[in-house]
């Protein structure tokens, strides 16, 4: 029999009705999956976030980041998006300091060499640390400070 804790298990975190009614629309360029574990908080986005579809992207990063607790992590793997606007970080960016002052420290995970020249070419390194996986991410490193991991952030490397 299994005794870890409940907690970490991942279980489908709750929507508002508006939010998945955009993202069940058939022409919708956005898709999301969004789980829980314990005090974290994982999205995985696919499709595409740009301008047109910004205010959506925005409302599931805010109805998702509002689920993790101290001193857990929102993690945001963007692995899946075949394209991704300056503005799909900025709203990423805006959330991670609103994440900041709960306990809760926003992670970014993807390995595409344009993300990650967009959050160099912002100056967003410091509020969104960019990791190549969701596992190192989640990994046990400090999350204030992920260069201290092996699995550090990909950026200012």
């Amino acid at each position: 029999m299994n005794r870890a804790p409940a907690e970490s298990y991942l279980s489908p975190v709750t929507l508002s009705a508006h939010l998945l009614s955009e993202l069940g629309d058939p022409h919708s360029t956005l898709r999301a999956a969004i789980q829980r574990t314990g005090p974290t908080v994982i999205v995985r986005a696919g499709g595409e976030v740009d301008g047109s579809n910004e205010d959506t992207w925005r409302q599931l990063v805010g109805e998702a980041a509002a689920v993790a607790t101290a001193p857990g992590r929102f993690i945001v793997d963007v692995s899946g998006l075949d394209f991704v606007a300056c503005c799909a970080l900025a709203v990423l960016a805006d959330e991670a300091e609103r994440c900041r002052p709960r306990g809760v420290d926003l992670c970014l995970v993807s390995c595409d060499s344009a993300v990650a020249r967009l959050v160099e070419a912002g100056n967003l390194s410091a509020v969104l640390p960019l990791y190549p996986t969701t596992d190192s991410a989640l990994s046990t490193a400090d999350a204030a400070d992920p260069a201290q991991s092996a699995h550090g952030p990909l950026t200012g490397r």
